[in-house]
């Protein structure tokens, strides 16, 4: 839906009213993932695409049907290889799309949700796309300190929808976090459970959001591993050292950007830029690049600071930054020797416990084996038990 934002956006201001149609699942192949929509609105012009062929026709004609209806629905297309040509899903996938009437100033979520994703606000949007008829179509629009909307039902034969609510406010913003779109499947009452089961609800959760930043110091051969599994994890990669030599796209080729600039400066240029999913890895290990940028990193809203080194380079880096005036609170924000304590030794696995200490941070795991207890795997769900067997279509 953000490819047509602007136009669903002016539509609402002048309170026209319109039915948006989203993919929101893909079998095989197809020409659009997940989140592609198509708009039309009352006087029956239509924006966006769902799909290059005549699928677009009987996806029209579903808008215009829920417009007048005021009811949303789920529809799946799929066609054989035979004829998959024709109507341009041209590898014979299957295509399921939920379409759903809007009427601005009728659903607060809805009304927040485009205004958000309009002003390029991180917003997650969350549809019931299946479940009991009360709950069909209901949205709570997510950001990451709030929700608009709510769950409750029209009248049907649920009497509570509470923990169900929180348990898929928690499970958007989580994929929010992480930038994600895809299907969560909830029992009624919150807990996660297997799609295949009676009683559930499905949510299509549609995040928007610009990729979190990691900004990797130092361009040695540590950093490579660093930036592939930081691709690996979703974000957009930066590598940044103040020597030309080393510092080269060719030998960061996974980088999105390659910059040559000492890092406190190239810092302090990205300050309206970083935020609290921002991830910094401090990889110069020389105290004339490290404590310059620490003392400005260690003060910014960031979500992770870590920094390279062993412990007693950690002992004297601690001082250093005492000694340019930090508190021992900013201190205690730092990282370091950076990563968990896997045995790690090559780059590859010195990467692989850098980004196990990104993930454990910004979920709040406790780094010890999931064997090694008995409560819930998952620590972000706001009380939610998570318990085992929990599977997720995404």
């Amino acid at each position: 839906m953000q490819d047509i934002a602007e136009q669903l956006h002016a539509w609402h201001a002048t309170g026209r009213s319109f039915a948006v149609a989203t993919v929101v699942g893909v079998t095989g192949s197809a020409p659009r993932d997940p989140g592609a929509a198509l708009a039309v609105d009352a006087a029956g012009e239509a924006i966006g695409s769902v799909s290059g062929g005549c699928v677009e026709g009987a996806v029209y004609e579903l808008c215009q049907e829920a417009i007048v209806s005021g009811e949303p629905v789920l529809e799946r297309f799929g066609y054989s290889d035979e004829d998959a040509f024709a109507v341009g899903l041209t590898c014979g996938g299957i295509l399921d799309v939920f379409v759903q009437p809007v009427v601005p100033g009728a659903d607060a979520a809805i009304d927040a949700g485009i205004a958000y994703i309009a002003s390029g606000t991180p917003v997650a949007l969350v549809r019931v796309i299946e479940g009991p008829a009360g709950l069909l179509g209901a949205t709570v629009a997510v950001t990451a300190d709030a929700h608009h909307g709510t769950l409750r039902p029209k009248p049907s034969a649920l009497t509570t929808t509470g923990a169900l609510e929180r348990s898929a406010v928690a499970e958007a913003r989580a994929m929010l976090d992480a930038g994600r779109t895809g299907r969560v499947v909830l029992a009624l009452d919150g807990r996660p459970c297997d799609p295949t089961a009676q009683g559930t609800v499905t949510f299509f959760v549609e995040s928007y959001v610009p990729a979190p930043r990691m900004i990797v110091f130092g361009a040695i051969d540590f950093a490579a591993a660093v930036v592939r599994v930081g691709k690996f994890l979703g974000y957009h990669v930066t590598v940044c050292d103040a020597r030309p030599v080393f510092a080269t796209e060719r030998r960061f080729p996974d980088a999105d950007q390659v910059v040559v600039d000492w890092p406190h400066r190239y810092l302090d240029t990205q300050l309206d830029l970083v935020d609290g999913r921002t991830v910094l890895c401090v990889l110069t290990h020389d105290a004339k690049f490290d404590i310059p940028l620490l003392e400005r990193a260690l003060r910014l809203p960031v979500g992770f600071v870590g920094a390279l080194g062993s412990r007693r380079t950690h002992l004297d880096r601690n001082e250093r930054l005492r000694e340019v005036g930090l508190t021992e609170t900013e201190i205690a924000r730092l990282r370091s020797p950076i990563g968990l304590d896997l045995g790690a030794r090559t780059p590859e696995e010195t990467a692989v416990a850098v980004a196990a200490e990104i993930v454990a941070s910004r979920r709040g795991g406790g780094c010890l084996p999931l064997s090694a207890g008995n409560g819930p795997i998952h620590h972000d769900l706001d009380g939610v038990a998570a318990p085992e067997g929990r599977r997720r279509v995404a």
